[in-house]
């Protein structure tokens, strides 16, 4: 029985991606359908498929397109070792998941449930339930201090952003991280759609950002947002961020970012 395949928008449909950026994988040589049809049209194997997928799940977990293809065409690649590593990598990254949930529910139960004044050797429910270590399980606020302090520690940004960092509480980490992932994909889903990286839904989102940073991490002015957008294609470690949302998306925000403080002086 012949095998089945599949035309570039039934693929697209599947793999929850554009038909343009399959034409760009096809280009670059990333995936390149195993058969065309007599009228010329890309056709895509099972075997494609998965290659697909492996596209998927490196760039989700941070390699940059020309590290997935240079990996995919080792002649020693491995996709089931490959597989069962990136499996490993992704439980590990779960089970943090996990257990920062725990710690926020942790942090909700002592909103909810206040504690009221006890008496000497008195345990309240509240505090029974959740040992104040627990609002920290999961979370490394050091994590990229060491990188943050080497790029802006003499700065007055530096300073002004931990100051404010340390006086936020959960539900005010929550709302900053809702802010940015929705800022994020605006960013993403105007790429997406065609829009060019100074139309006015770009610069828009750029403004939001660059008030995002204002709000709550430090004073940042247009010419400031400038210099931050720039670090985001000359730095890898920024690029990766944006990249494992959507393929150039760290230059799309940089040009975005770059259109809104020359409009704004």
């Amino acid at each position: 029985m012949a095998h089945e395949l599949y035309r570039v928008g039934e693929v697209a449909r599947l793999a929850r991606v554009t038909v343009r950026t399959l034409h760009h994988y096809d280009a670059i040589g990333l995936l390149t359908p195993s058969e065309r049809s007599p009228r010329g049209y890309r056709l895509y194997s099972e075997d494609d498929l998965l290659r697909l997928q492996q596209v998927h799940i490196s760039r989700a977990l941070g390699l940059s397109l020309e590290a997935i293809r240079a990996m995919l065409d080792d002649p020693d690649f491995d996709r089931r070792a490959a597989l069962e590593r990136q499996r490993a990598e992704i439980e590990a990254t779960i089970e943090r998941s996990r257990t920062m949930l725990a710690a926020i529910d942790a942090a909700l139960a002592r909103i909810q449930r206040p504690t009221r004044p006890t008496r000497p050797g008195e345990t309240t429910m509240s505090e029974t339930q959740t040992d104040p270590s627990t609002l920290f399980d999961g979370f490394d606020p050091a994590e990229h201090d060491d990188e943050a302090r080497e790029r802006w520690g003499d700065t007055e940004a530096f300073r002004e952003s931990k100051r404010r960092m340390g006086k936020l509480s959960p539900a005010d980490m929550a709302a900053l991280k809702a802010e940015a992932e929705a800022i994020e994909a605006g960013f993403a889903e105007a790429l997406q759609a065609g829009h060019a990286s100074d139309s006015a839904q770009a610069v828009e989102l750029a403004e939001a950002h660059r008030r995002h940073i204002d709000r709550w991490f430090y004073p940042c002015s247009p010419a400031m947002h400038r210099s931050l957008g720039a670090m985001y294609t000359a730095d890898a470690r920024f690029t990766a961020h944006y990249e494992k949302r959507a393929e150039n998306l760290a230059a799309y925000v940089a040009e975005a970012i770059e259109a809104n403080s020359a409009g704004r002086g």
